[in-house]
């Protein structure tokens, strides 16, 4: 498909793809702001408070071995066989967690779940990259975050609504028959794309699934153990003995896969495309790592409603589509790292607000706002650093830094949440609120590190060619 004569999202050769990528995007949002509402009505059915992250987080860490899975097989056999095997999986995940019949079932549906959603976003970005000039990069981006203003807007009242009439069982299956139907439309238009260019698929290093198992087995074990840590109903053989063998042996699967799986530097967050991808993982964390447990301050500490929590995820929701829709306006004027930097910002004054919302004198409508804004700062940043790894992408490699890319934000995501979810299990019998308290705070700090890493950003608006590119 050539790029040069799109002029817009809606062009006969690209309509169908639009409409299905935003309606698969839709179905997953509506999953994830659905889940983040009743979670606590799930916790509390299964009695299990201290797996609470790992509903979220067991999620994100098969999202990384999905992801890594489904950019390298778009860029070897085109985008829509991995992305019908991740609607399948992503199906049978939902029926697995809406039957579950305990927290450790439904966190292994979730887990089936992560797997299928993690192919999902690494095909559309790849396929994003090859059919779209830079210009329109922008404007589908917003589009797709648009996808998320109906759910965001229904998603968490309607979710609610249902867990109440129906049971919070309904939430997960309720959505499959909307799987089958995004499926139909978008993996025909995805088919007609094709596969990638011989040559520019022969130079396509390509990512080891069995890498993306190690770094989040290693993740995994590291979360797991620093959960026996704080624990303390583990006996102190564990807490001593086995959580630091955990750690150890945790740091010597995941170190050296991550080595493998994101470009060279990344870690150490060397200039350029490298640390545009380190840079997402800690947004991600900084952001996730407090939205998981939103919800959860608002029902168990402040002792609201699922509902009245339900609109802090619809005010973060629709504040994101208004921040991508702000970037794209701004992505031919600005400096990608301006914006990025200008979000992360905002985030921190988000998360501050929900630190205050802990305190009893302050009222709960004030934390509904301050997540709002958060959600702001979210699309602000969020989307110019897709932008940016798309233009340093090599043709030919799209799937491949899509897929870093998006590794980067799954384990941002899968870490901020288990972390946050050890502060949580720590405090979990005595103060909840303070564990919340200190999930927050560790998201702010990553925030701050993350703002700090800006400056090694590539310089130039996200809407220009890489040709065109200054320093």
């Amino acid at each position: 498909m050539s790029q040069g004569r799109l002029r817009d999202l809606w062009a006969p050769e690209i309509r169908v793809l639009t409409v299905g990528l935003i309606l698969t995007i839709t179905v997953v949002a509506s999953e994830s702001l659905a889940v983040i509402t009743v979670m606590p009505l799930v916790a509390r059915d299964l009695g299990g408070v201290r797996l609470y992250g790992w509903a979220t987080g067991g999620f994100m860490l098969s999202n990384v071995i999905g992801v890594v899975a489904g950019g390298r097989e778009n860029d070897r056999h085109g985008p829509a066989v991995p992305f019908a095997v991740g609607l399948v999986l992503f199906g049978l995940g939902l029926a697995g967690a809406g039957f579950a019949p305990s927290m450790g079932v439904l966190v292994l549906g979730r887990v089936l779940q992560g797997l299928g959603a993690g192919v999902i976003p690494s095909v559309a970005y790849a396929s994003i990259g090859r059919c779209l000039p830079p210009p329109l990069r922008a404007r589908m981006i917003a589009v797709i975050s648009t996808a998320w203003v109906a759910p965001g807007l229904a998603g968490p009242a309607l979710s609610a609504e249902v867990a109440h009439a129906f049971g919070w069982r309904w939430v997960f299956i309720g959505l499959l028959p909307v799987v089958g139907i995004a499926g139909s439309i978008a993996v025909p238009a995805l088919a007609r794309l094709g596969r990638p260019q011989a040559a520019e698929a022969a130079q396509a290093a390509e990512h080891k699934v069995t890498d993306a198992v190690r770094a989040s087995a290693g993740t995994a074990m590291i979360l797991a153990a620093l959960t026996i840590a704080v624990s303390s109903g583990e006996a102190q053989i564990l807490r001593e003995l086995i959580a630091p063998a955990l750690i150890a042996g945790g740091l010597a699967s995941a170190l050296p896969a991550l080595r493998r799986l994101v470009p060279p530097g990344t870690l150490t967050a060397r200039p350029g495309l490298p640390a545009t991808i380190l840079s997402r993982g800690l947004l991600t964390f900084a952001f996730f790592g407090t939205d998981g447990y939103v919800t959860l301050a608002i029902t168990a500490v402040r002792h609201d409603s699922p509902l009245v929590a339900g609109l802090a995820v619809t005010g973060a929701t629709v504040a994101w589509t208004g921040g991508a829709w702000t970037q794209a306006r701004l992505s031919e004027r600005w400096e990608g790292r301006r914006l990025i930097r200008t979000g992360l910002v905002v985030i921190l004054l988000g998360i501050a607000g929900m630190v205050l919302t802990l305190r009893p004198g302050v009222p709960v409508a004030a934390g509904i706002a301050a997540w709002t804004i958060a959600g702001f700062g979210m699309g602000l940043g969020y989307s110019p650093i897709l932008l940016l790894v798309l233009r340093q992408a090599t043709p030919g490699r799209e799937g491949r830094e899509s897929a870093s890319l998006n590794l980067a934000d799954a384990l941002g995501t899968a870490t901020g949440l288990g972390v946050g979810g050890t502060a949580v299990a720590a405090w979990a019998g005595s103060d909840l609120g303070r564990g919340i308290g200190t999930a927050f705070a560790i998201s702010a700090g990553v925030a701050m590190l993350a703002l700090a890493l800006t400056r090694r950003l590539p310089a130039g608006t996200t809407a220009a060619p890489r040709d065109l590119e200054h320093d």
